[in-house]
């Protein structure tokens, strides 16, 4: 059996698992005369022999009829999509969409297209972004439609644009972006006449609304070979428009010099975290857009923090901390939610943490502070950390790797000791101020950064030493002694400007260092 006859086979079996309420649904409408085909994603798919989340058709009936037939057939209805020639419906849980053929057209300033309603379902595909995206399936007699070579399109993994690239891409710039996204998704290559046009054309991005353009970099990172769509983004200059801050990477080398460039070691480091994602049941489920993200973005501040030393090295100083500005900077462009914006930003700010405590064994000290500036991105920087080894040096890989696995054991244990996902004060703030008798201020919140090192660097204190060691501490650093301090230079300095005055001025202060000794005797007493 040729390739062509395996597919149709493997989409046969797969399409002869619709639900009956699908062919139900072909029957109504072909019932009332109407044309009623399923279209786009769910036919690919399905000859690719992937499940069919989706149910997209489209139908010769005008979006009235639609809605009329799709009463008969659903529990609800709606017409949100109503301008657009879109009615959806749901019925017992599964929810179709159904739209009128379409043949529009584009005004070259904007991504929003003039609906004109189409007569036939082959001019609908033909104007559909690529061939594998251009066949159909009437229903409910199961007749394959492909006016375009679809079929044989994902026999030879290509993405080929229905109508002229160029003329596809003017009407419509989103699907320069869309090619990218479905190279990572599919794993196809893009035609060459296809890859020529995107490069051309690449700049007409610049009018696609940012929301959509991160609809599309999200479906792209989270598919099941990013490195493809990033790289045919790149190539084309697509990256240019949409993160240049990636693309910039191809130019820098990096520190050791045994890469092509930081471009390429980041590729690497991105392949390498997806290794690392974990089964649903897992603490890091695949696809993980923020382990992805913050991988590829992890090395962007470098380009802006490269130094030649005088030794002919290169070093990247704080290339962690500018990276994670940048990285916040171009998110927020995107629209990103704010949730995911500050945890991609924040392992990029944290990609080095593991290199900063050198080669040493952990203390329970290091542990403490490591998880709580990861805080629930843990279990995520952990594996951006083993991700970024990529050097060539197989003893420096092992003794990272090793060192690695033993923070996780000691993280590990130190778990089943105490809690250090969420450390805090052995005392709250309440009792911080009940102790020290204090309103709400700045001085409880030094009490509680004192109380927060000691936590840190001594583990649970238990409330009773915890109280010893706060006492303490205030009797050295409370206000009053400072101003005291404070008094005795002023004091000092005046004497040494008016030596006459040198005696008086002695048992002044001598009074009031009594006064105030008094005072701060009782004050402790009090305490």
């Amino acid at each position: 059996m040729n390739q062509r006859a395996q597919l149709l086979v493997q989409g046969q079996v797969s399409l002869n698992k619709l639900p009956r309420a699908i062919l139900e649904l072909g029957s109504i409408f072909a019932r009332s005369g109407e044309e009623l085909a399923l279209v786009g994603g769910p036919v690919r798919d399905a000859f690719l022999g992937q499940p069919i989340h989706d149910f997209d058709f489209t139908t010769s009936a005008r979006p009235d009829k639609t809605a009329q037939l799709l009463d008969e057939w659903g529990d609800t209805t709606w017409d949100i999509g109503k301008e657009f020639g879109t009615i959806g419906a749901a019925r017992s849980g599964l929810v179709v969409e159904v739209t009128t053929y379409r043949s529009e057209s584009y005004d070259p300033h904007s991504r929003k297209p003039e609906v004109v309603y189409g007569d036939s379902l082959e001019g609908d595909l033909t104007r559909r972004d690529f061939t594998v995206n251009a066949m159909a399936v009437r229903l409910p007699h199961m007749e394959l439609v492909d006016p375009c070579g679809g079929v044989d399109d994902l026999i030879a993994g290509v993405l080929e644009t229905p109508a002229p690239a160029e003329q596809s891409f003017d009407d419509d710039p989103l699907r320069i972006m869309r090619a990218c996204r479905f190279a990572s998704q599919l794993d196809f290559d893009v035609s060459e006449r296809v890859m020529r046009a995107m490069a051309d054309m690449a700049q007409r991005l610049s009018i696609v609304s940012v929301e959509r353009i991160n609809s599309e970099l999200t479906r792209l990172m989270t598919g099941i070979y990013p490195r493809k769509g990033l790289e045919l983004m790149v190539e084309t200059g697509v990256c240019d428009v949409v993160l240049p801050e990636f693309s910039q990477l191809r130019d820098i080398s990096d520190e050791h010099g045994r890469h092509k460039d930081v471009f390429e070691h980041t590729l690497t480091v991105l392949d390498q975290a997806i290794e690392l994602e974990t089964e649903d049941d897992g603490p890091v489920p695949r696809p993980d857009f923020i382990l992805r993200f913050a991988a590829l973005m992890h090395d962007i501040g470098k380009p802006a923090t490269r130094r030649f030393e005088p030794d002919g090295t290169v070093s990247f100083y704080a290339h962690d901390i500018v990276g994670a500005r940048l990285t916040r900077k171009r998110m927020n462009q995107l629209r990103f939610d704010k949730a995911t914006t500050k945890a991609v930003s924040r392992l990029v700010e944290l990609h080095m943490r593991f290199h900063g405590y050198g080669d040493s064994a952990w203390s329970d000290s290091a542990v403490r502070r490591y998880v709580t500036d990861a805080g629930e991105l843990v279990e995520r920087l952990n594996r951006l950390t083993q991700a970024d080894c990529t050097t060539r040096n197989r003893r420096k890989a092992a003794r990272i790797l090793h060192g690695i696995h033993d923070l996780e054991r000691r993280i590990a244990e130190l778990k089943a000791q105490e809690e250090i996902d969420a450390i805090r004060p052995d005392l709250d703030g309440t009792q911080i101020m009940e102790l020290l008798q204090l309103p709400p201020g700045r001085q409880v919140g030094h009490a509680r950064k004192f109380l927060l090192e000691l936590r840190m660097e001594e583990g649970p204190l238990g409330e009773a030493e915890a109280t010893r060691r706060l006492l303490q501490w205030w009797e050295e650093n409370r206000p009053d002694r400072a101003e005291v301090a404070v008094s005795d230079v002023a004091a000092d300095r005046e004497a040494a400007s008016h030596p006459d005055t040198s005696d008086t001025a002695t048992s002044d202060r001598a009074t009031s260092d009594t006064v105030t000794s008094d005072t701060a005797n009782t004050d402790a007493t009090t305490s």
